[in-house]
């Protein structure tokens, strides 16, 4: 709220270092709420100029997390929340009631300071993103090579990279092949293998052999560093629009100070000025919005309290206010519809093998390998109970397969191509077009079978998009997976709408493009769906398995390992924000009828405080009902129809 409801610049602003000032709006707040109670509590054993004082620390500290930016707005001409509440204080306290104002003042002060952690803490884990880079490269200039610190990379300069390295920025291979791990950039599972004319992504770790690579973009401009600006320049934007309570402050602010001028000015003309001028003053302390200022943040930390507790992180009323307003889903593929755990889905064999001959023969050299597809067939043997024999003179053949000696027979275990499909060549073709990677299995120069791995959907993902759909909204996939796996995942889990083959960057544009039907919830666990988490409307990270910096730059974070959470957790909002529009409604009708009542002189000011004191306590008795435990995962028991995003806007 700060940013929008006073139009100040951000809470802080990063260092060159990209780290940030320290915070002071927390504590602050923290002594202004200290500082209020004191007073209360000496006002109540009478003793006066301590209570006197305290309110006034309570006023000026409090009053400083909000006041300067207010009316750096107002120069501006932006009015918001922090106006109002500025002027309320002013003239609480001209009219004497340090109690009054002093608690305006450290309320609003903590939902303040609670906005700036959030988005403090959100940009500290973004720059963590980098540490994926490493600190130095081995660059191959003329006939030496030499480590050079990875700030001097520059476009064309040659880079060696050996297996188990991580590329420091993009390139282009000019020399070897290998399979390259490319989870922590594009989130694919299932490692890619490269060779000369390949383009290669920086963050990508090599697991095979030697490449040789041509930079093609120094680190600062890498596809990492661009993902880091994209995150920061969607939460700036976000940061900056306008909450529920900002729009409905924005017309409020100038009727109420034209109301208080009008009654000082008018009155002064057709009676006593110092009477008026007094009216006046009890106008703005009518219009002063206690019960206002804390409607949304007081059904926000109840909400928000649920919601913990049941495993969902809501960073804040943003975050809940666009929950409940979105109209279209958009997932990523690994790691939120899948488990990002590649199995071995089947096992085909020749005339005269057996699945267990074939799964014996590649898991006893895939127990040697650290490739992420060893372990399914590793795992899918054990639980076969397939006792794995000892292997001699083991080779790894960087970006093809496995060669080695089994019970005195050679077994080559690799791609089809390394290794000919012979009669399996239909099968092959089947299980490669089902989105599976197809392993071929060889002993002695004879092909005895294939093993087919894919990365498999969860259970739920089925039930939990036709409750999505049951709700109103439409579903999308956007993933870097190619498209042949992605089109087979959709298909199992009932997904129409699918972008595959996604860089970071073109997620982005496909939440624009999805953003024409509505607000977007982008659903990713990710780093390569961290420019998407931050552009949609509310972005959603797998907690569970997500990385840091999707878990930073989501709004929301599923800290289980269910995609189950997401229908509760849309209706969880749905219902705060009724919550949040009766409470403001309510706020705002106490306003409407005291700032008349007040202006003509039929309430008094000890009337009109009392009042607002009975309007808070109903707000705070409201806003607590978005307490209610969120509902349990569920399953989805019916089956809707499918709504295409038009439908959805429709």
């Amino acid at each position: 709220m700060a940013d929008a409801c006073c139009g100040g610049p951000p809470p802080s602003a990063p260092d060159e270092d990209g780290a940030h000032t320290v915070q002071w709006r927390a504590p602050a707040a923290v002594i202004a709420a200290l500082a209020w109670l004191v007073g209360v509590i000496a006002g109540l054993n009478d003793l006066g100029a301590l209570a006197d004082g305290a309110f006034i620390s309570a006023l000026v500290v409090g009053g400083a997390t909000f006041v300067p930016g207010a009316l750096a707005a107002l120069a501006r001409r932006r009015l918001g929340v922090g106006l109002l509440m500025t002027v309320a204080a002013i003239g609480a306290t001209v009219l004497g009631q340090l109690g009054e104002a002093a608690a305006l003042a450290f309320l609003f002060s903590v939902s303040e300071a609670l906005e700036e952690w959030a988005i403090t803490k959100s940009r500290r884990g973004l720059r963590a993103v980098l540490s994926l880079v490493p600190d130095a490269a081995t660059v191959r200039r003329g006939h030496d090579t030499a480590e050079v610190p990875v700030g001097e990379i520059v476009v064309g300069d040659v880079l060696v990279v050996r297996t188990g390295d991580r590329l420091p920025t993009d390139g282009r291979v000019v020399e070897g092949s290998s399979s390259l791990d490319v989870s922590a950039v594009t989130g694919e599972a299932i490692p890619v293998e490269v060779g000369v004319g390949d383009d290669v992504l920086a963050g990508s770790v090599n697991g095979g052999g030697l490449l040789v690579v041509s930079a093609t973009a120094p680190v600062a401009d890498s596809t990492l560093s661009r993902i880091v600006r994209a995150v920061e320049e969607a939460q700036d934007r976000k940061g900056n629009a306008q909450r529920l309570a900002d729009r409905i402050a924005a017309p409020l602010v100038p009727a109420i100070i034209g109301v208080a001028a009008a009654v000082a000015v008018i009155g002064a003309l057709v009676g006593d000025p110092g009477l008026w001028f007094e009216r006046s003053l009890v106008v703005l302390v009518a219009a002063s919005p206690c019960a206002f200022a804390i409607a949304v943040p007081v059904t926000v930390f109840a909400s928000v309290g649920s919601a913990t507790r049941a495993g969902l992180v809501i960073k804040g009323g943003a975050a809940l206010e666009a929950l409940a307003a979105v109209r279209v889903v958009a997932l990523d593929k690994t790691g939120t519809l899948t488990r990002n755990r590649p199995v071995v889905i089947e096992t085909v064999t020749s005339a005269g093998s057996g699945p267990d001959d074939v799964l014996g023969a590649a898991a006893a050299l895939e127990a040697q390998s650290n490739h992420p597809l060893a372990a399914a067939i590793t795992t899918a043997a054990r639980d076969a109970a397939v006792t794995l024999a000892p292997v001699r003179d083991l080779v790894t053949l960087a970006g093809h397969g496995l060669e080695g000696t089994v019970n005195g027979q050679r077994v080559r275990v690799g791609k089809p191509g390394y290794i000919a499909a012979t009669t399996l060549t239909d099968d092959v073709a089947r299980l490669q077009a089902s989105g599976a990677t197809v392993v071929l299995v060889e002993v002695d120069g004879i092909t005895i079978g294939a093993l087919a791995v894919r990365d498999e959907l969860r259970p739920e993902a089925g039930a939990v998009v036709s409750e999505l759909r049951s709700g109103g909204m439409a579903v999308a996939m956007l993933t870097g997976t190619n498209q042949t796996t992605a089109s087979a995942i959709a298909q199992q889990a009932q997904i129409d709408d699918i972008a595959a083959g996604l860089l970071p960057q073109d997620k982005v544009e496909q939440i624009t493009r999805l953003s024409e039907y509505g607000p977007v919830a982008m659903v990713g666990d990710g780093i390569n769906d961290a420019p998407a988490l931050a552009s949609a409307a509310v972005g959603i990270a797998m907690g569970a398995a997500g990385t840091d910096v999707a878990i930073e730059a989501a709004d929301v974070a599923i800290m289980g390992d269910d995609l189950g959470h997401l229908p509760p957790l849309f209706e969880h909002a749905r219902r705060t924000r009724t919550i949040m529009v009766q409470n403001l409604v309510l706020s705002g009708s106490i306003i409407a009828v005291l700032i008349p009542v007040a202006a003509l002189g039929w309430l008094g000011l000890g009337a009109v405080v009392a009042l607002h004191e009975v309007a808070e306590i109903a707000v705070i008795a409201n806003g607590l009902r978005a307490r209610r435990p969120v509902a349990a995962p569920t399953a989805g028991e019916h089956q809707t129809h499918r709504p295409t995003p038009e439908h959805a806007h429709a």
